[in-house]
């Protein structure tokens, strides 16, 4: 794949990434295996409150076509095919969900050394239309994302995005919400070597006249073992600690506390992942 400015999703993604991912209040298991002829099959629960949702999916690849199938406890199945690079730098990834018949969905992708577009279309007879758009390089980069309905002849989307990256650190600016929300992102690497970095994220509601910021960081104990810290102005601190334990196998747990109201008990998150 070409080095170019990416796709519009990947605006802001290492701050997001810093500041939410692996974070969660539930408990998680999954187990992947191999079958002799390469298939990958993957069962995993997740354990909400009271609630315990499943699913087993299958993954088949074939030179550069891929097959996912997805089957969870309300019987639906999920499928994607993915077609990677068909011709230079582009994508194609065709979905749909079993029973759903509007659930159809062609998508395409196209990344190029100073562009990078991601569009979608329904397959319906009314279909929902996405597009995104970034251009720019490896360093500067300024995108939208849009999504038109066609049965209503609205918009239901209307972002805009711009992004700046340097050597250790990357700042990005996000309007999103037809232009209600703004907001700023800041990712920085303060050493390579343990993996440490400090990131943020300020955002403002127009409408209401509200601010959020979250505040992270993340540092690695040890090749295996990586730490993470966040907090926000609403008083919620996060934390929690990840380790491979084997090649692709990870233990993950997290806790939440609302510093506002200490009195009530802190939510804890499990996640294990088991890879061959």
């Amino acid at each position: 794949m070409v080095k170019g400015p990416g796709l519009y999703s990947d605006i802001g993604k290492k701050a997001r990434d810093l500041l939410y991912k692996d974070y969660q209040t539930d408990h998680k298991f999954s187990v992947t295996t191999y079958t002799s002829n390469g298939v990958a099959i993957t069962s995993t629960g997740v354990k909400k409150g009271e609630l315990f949702l499943a699913d087993v999916s299958t993954k088949l690849k074939n030179k550069n076509i891929t097959t996912d199938l997805k089957v969870d406890t309300s019987s639906n199945l999920l499928t994607t095919v993915t077609v990677d690079e068909p011709a230079p730098g582009l994508k194609t990834i065709f979905s749909f969900i079993v029973p759903d018949q509007r659930s159809g969905k062609l998508e395409l992708q196209y990344q190029h050394e100073y562009s990078g577009i991601s569009t979608s279309i329904g397959l319906t007879a009314n279909p929902i239309v996405n597009f995104s758009g970034v251009v720019g390089n490896n360093v500067l980069s300024l995108g939208t994302d849009l999504s038109f309905d066609t049965a209503t002849g609205n918009f239901n989307k209307c972002n805009a995005g711009f992004s700046f990256t340097h050597a250790d650190l990357i700042a990005s600016l996000n309007l999103n919400d037809k232009g209600d929300t703004l907001s700023a992102s800041y990712y920085h690497i303060v050493s390579p070597l343990t993996n440490t970095a400090v990131g943020a994220e300020l955002s403002h509601s127009f409408s209401n006249n509200e601010n959020s910021l979250t505040i992270g960081t993340q540092h690695a104990l040890d090749p295996l073992t990586t730490v993470k810290a966040r907090v926000n102005n609403y008083g919620r601190t996060s934390a929690l600690i990840q380790h491979e334990w084997s090649p692709k196998s990870l233990f993950t747990i997290s806790g939440e506390v609302d510093t506002r109201a200490i009195e009530k008990s802190a939510k804890i998150g499990l996640a294990l992942a088991l890879k061959p």
